[in-house]
């Protein structure tokens, strides 16, 4: 083979390896990032910022005049804004770009997904050093806003960031679960709603709800349709039950304790009243909202986020004008197996600043990351749904507290379910929690849902659920979420799911390219000896 050819070759082989080497898991880390002793003002930045929305236009209202506000502050920094339907998406677009070194700038999320983001070198900057810059820092001398101080954000929601003992993540707003409750229904059962629900008394009033007429339609509303009981998110379900009654769960390390004798209890008793008809999940049957509005559901469990779409008024709504049911609507705590110490998981969305190899890119972002929690864009995305502000400055602000003293002035802004929702979250702050935050916790929540979700259709296909069954589920969902590899979890071994398919095709491309070298040195090598 002539010289001329060999080099080519040579360089085209040398190409293919350094293209598939950059694009796939195996990426060049990032260098610690090292706060600038001062924002370069004189560059232009280009920074981009991936936020949750689904159908709340309002929700999208406020992310865009919070970007116009801070690029008129900051006329040398744009912000584009990517929005997604749900966090999974936003959580699985992140791995595959930490992949390919694309990762945004900003980014709305949870912490369970910042703990894996983490397994990458340097992918997610650590917030304290930044925290205490006394120009760029919380409440720096030479930022262009009013932002807060580290001690006027609220504790608890600020502890929820701390990975590995250092803050990885802003919170940026606070939400918790409740029960939303056609009150009018439990009444006509007979019934007198308490004050504190408890789940013997949401089971006993949902069986009392199945009763049928003698001509098939429920007793309750004379419809077709009734599930007395709904919950949105199983795994929240699972997670609180375990919490109340004291059972494990997981710890900070890693160590998983979901498969237990209290959880199987919980399933065995959730079977039942999947089978009588008393109780289905979201998965299953669809938004609990749906059927509330509807006349069709007497309790349905959805975040405080979900405030506007719940209720005979719901500004938000996905049934039509008729479909609605008027009747008196009620929120409550989540059920509670010990009324009298109430224990309600915390969640919502914080925000967390990834690492780039220029640090004036990452100080421009963390200007915007700090610029969310202004008083004007707290309160301004709290007023769209049952959220609560993160900083107690908001809370405590006179344009927030006017917000809650107008509860039910009108149905859109001041919508009473919604602020009362925002008020429940206000009054039990210190009886919320929070679940241990590792890699793989974000599975682990997963396979606590799929439990539920499991024994419920199993049920309702009429296949059998006993201790025999319980032994399968739980193989299967050990399996399922990869929790038999307990190094995953307690080694901060990057687990980041199945490569991305322009990674699978670039490592296949590697793996030809060595064996055409190793073929053609072997070429090479025989023909040279046959010449001698």
């Amino acid at each position: 083979m002539h010289s001329k050819w060999k080099k080519t070759l040579s360089a085209f082989f040398i190409g293919i390896g350094l293209l598939t080497l950059s694009g796939c898991h195996g990426s060049k880390a990032l260098p610690d990032f090292t706060v600038p002793a001062e924002f370069d003002a004189s560059r232009d930045y280009e920074i981009t910022f991936w936020a949750k929305n689904d159908t709340n236009r309002n929700q999208t209202d406020v992310y865009k005049k919070a970007i116009a506000d801070f690029e008129s502050l900051y006329p040398n920094i744009k912000v584009n804004m990517k929005l997604y339907t749900d966090y999974g998406r936003i959580f699985n677009d992140v791995i595959t770009n930490i992949a390919t070194g694309t990762t945004p700038n900003v980014c709305i999320t949870y912490p369970d997904h910042i703990a894996t983001y983490m397994t990458g070198k340097n992918t997610v900057v650590p917030l304290d050093s930044l925290f205490a810059d006394p120009k760029y820092g919380l409440d720096g001398s030479a930022l262009l806003y009013d932002g807060p101080a580290q001690e006027e954000i609220v504790p608890q929601f600020l502890s929820e960031c701390v990975l590995e003992g250092q803050h990885y993540a802003l919170p940026y707003m606070r939400s918790t679960e409740c029960c939303y409750i056609n009150k009018t229904y439990v009444e006509k059962l007979g019934y007198t709603l308490p004050d504190v629900l408890t789940w013997d008394f949401v089971w006993e009033v949902s069986e009392a709800a199945t009763a049928k007429n003698a001509d098939g339609t429920f007793a309750l509303n004379g419809q077709k349709v009734m599930i007395p009981f709904i919950y949105k998110s199983t795994d929240n379900m699972m997670i609180q039950s375990l919490k109340q009654q004291g059972a494990d769960y997981s710890t900070p390390e890693g160590e998983i304790g979901l498969f237990n004798d209290t959880t199987e209890a919980l399933l065995y008793e959730i079977a039942d009243h999947v089978e009588s008809g008393a109780f289905s999940t979201f998965k299953i049957s669809s938004y609990p909202a749906n059927f509330l509005n509807a006349g069709q559901c007497i309790f349905a469990i959805d975040s405080t986020a979900g405030a506007t779409w719940m209720g005979a008024d719901a500004p938000l709504a996905d049934i039509s004008e008729d479909a609605f049911v008027d009747f008196e609507t009620e929120i409550r705590m989540v059920p509670q197996f010990d009324p009298a110490h109430p224990q309600m998981i915390s969640q919502g969305p914080s925000v967390c600043v990834f690492n780039k190899a220029d640090p004036q890119e990452v100080l421009a972002s963390w200007l915007f990351t700090q610029y969310l929690l202004t008083n004007e864009v707290q309160i301004g995305y709290a007023q769209t749904e049952g959220y609560l502000p993160v900083t107690v400055k908001a809370l405590e602000s006179p344009a927030y507290q006017e917000y809650l003293a107008k509860s039910g002035e009108d149905n859109n802004t001041h919508y009473a379910i919604k602020i009362e929702a925002s008020k429940l979250l206000l009054d039990h702050t210190g009886d919320t929690f929070v679940t241990p935050v590792f890699n793989g916790s974000a599975s682990l929540r997963n396979a606590a849902g799929q439990l539920i979700e499991n024994v419920a259709t199993s049920v309702r296909r009429r296949e059998t659920v006993d201790e025999a069954y319980m032994e399968q589920l739980y193989a299967d969902v050990i399996s399922l979420y990869r929790l038999d590899q307990k190094e995953i979890a307690t080694s901060g071994k990057l687990d980041l799911g199945p490569l991305p398919a322009p990674a699978v095709f670039l490592l296949a491309v590697l793996a030809l390219s060595w064996c055409l070298i190793l073929l053609y040195v072997l070429y090479d090598f025989v023909k040279k000896r046959k010449k001698r």
